[in-house]
């Protein structure tokens, strides 16, 4: 496979890319129109009040041009006043209706300035606000989830791995689209916005504090590219990538990948099978779909299971999980199970339950 030089890959993503910037979601707001509509209510709640208490003590008050106050004066005062507009037309005068003034009236008018400029001094803290946000979630985030891709894969993948029992807190996607980091963060996720070939976006998904890292981009060659990139930045975390080409896989794992997935040849094999045996195609379908039917999980061999054959667990053994290799149920190899052993299990799907899914494609030795 031919790749593209790196830097060519980076401004053609970065061409189309409007910001790059990290996103974390965000709780459910009221539309602006109500917010809006809500302030208007208060300052007119606070108005009223307040030409109502004048009104309550028009005796103490004087108005240059008549006299006597009356409610629309009352009205007009709290109006003036309240705005800190003040023609000064219409003056307290009484001990009563000065102190009131002070002590009422006065905190009224604060309050229904902070009312009024509500929206500017949210705007302003806005701001501010998502500092401390994204400056706190950098500082808790650790051994968390990086997903490249919000594609058809990359959300099934975090679909698979959060129904284990992993908090959407603790996955990061990262995506060149904005519109596909919006539809992540309205799901739970935090989403980092820009070409995740390059290290600087990668830094901030803080992918050098990842735990494991799931490559689902649309093309291969940025697959590879993206490898490279994460296995230079976690020397430790799990890879796995997906490609469409089978061809593709081996350069997958020479970058630094712990495990492929062909997302077209596996495609194609469930084809073929479908079409040999509609029923084994049904049964592969189920195990792929996770809480559905059957269910492969990869669990440790408890002290009971110890010393036995893996036909003789309660469970149906597939494979044996041995060091690094991955051995057939019916490898001679295995003998016995060793308690350091993990068991790759086919189970029935709990509902609610909260399984831990095999989700690496390895060779059998």
């Amino acid at each position: 496979m031919k790749l593209p030089g790196h830097d060519a890959i980076a401004r053609q993503a970065g061409e189309h890319l409007v910001t790059r910037q990290v996103k974390l979601p965000r709780k459910a707001v009221e539309r602006p129109i109500r917010q809006v509509g809500k302030r208007l209510l208060m300052a007119l709640v606070v108005l009223v009040g307040t030409a109502l208490i004048v009104w309550a003590d028009r005796g103490g008050y004087h108005d240059n041009s008549d006299g006597p106050v009356d409610l629309l004066d009352a009205f007009y005062y709290a109006t003036v006043t309240l705005s800190t507009t003040g023609y000064g037309d219409i003056t307290p005068v009484s001990d009563g209706a000065r102190l009131t003034n002070i002590l009422v009236i006065t905190p009224l008018r604060v309050l229904f300035l902070i009312i009024l400029v509500g929206t500017t001094l949210e705007v302003l803290t806005e701001r501010t606000r998502e500092e401390w946000r994204l400056n706190r979630w950098r500082s808790t985030l650790r051994d968390h989830t990086v997903v490249v891709g919000f594609g058809t894969k990359g959300r099934s993948a975090i679909q698979t791995v959060c129904a284990t029992g992993l908090k959407k807190e603790q996955v990061v996607v990262v995506d060149p689209s904005s519109k596909v980091i919006d539809a992540a963060t309205a799901e739970g996720y935090a989403g980092v916005i820009g070409d995740a070939t390059r290290s600087d976006v990668l830094r901030r998904a803080e992918l050098h504090r990842a735990r494991q890292i799931i490559i689902a981009p649309q093309r291969d060659d940025t697959a590879v590219l993206v490898t490279l990139t994460a296995r230079q930045l976690n020397r430790g975390a799990k890879i796995v990538a997906a490609v469409r080409e089978e061809e593709n896989a081996p350069l997958l794992k020479q970058s630094g990948a712990d495990a492929v997935v062909t997302s077209s040849g596996a495609a194609g094999r469930l084809l073929g099978l479908s079409v040999l045996s509609p029923a084994a195609g049904m049964v592969m379908e189920d195990l792929i779909q996770q809480g559905t039917g059957l269910d492969i999980v990869e669990r440790p061999v408890v002290k009971a299971e110890v010393g036995r054959a893996p036909r003789e667990t309660a469970d149906l053994v597939v494979s044996v999980v041995r060091g690094h290799r991955v051995l057939g149920y019916d490898d001679p190899s295995v003998g016995t199970l060793q308690l350091t052993d993990r068991l790759i299990t086919i189970v029935r799907a709990s509902p609610g339950a909260q399984t831990t899914p095999y989700a690496r494609t390895l060779p059998i030795d």
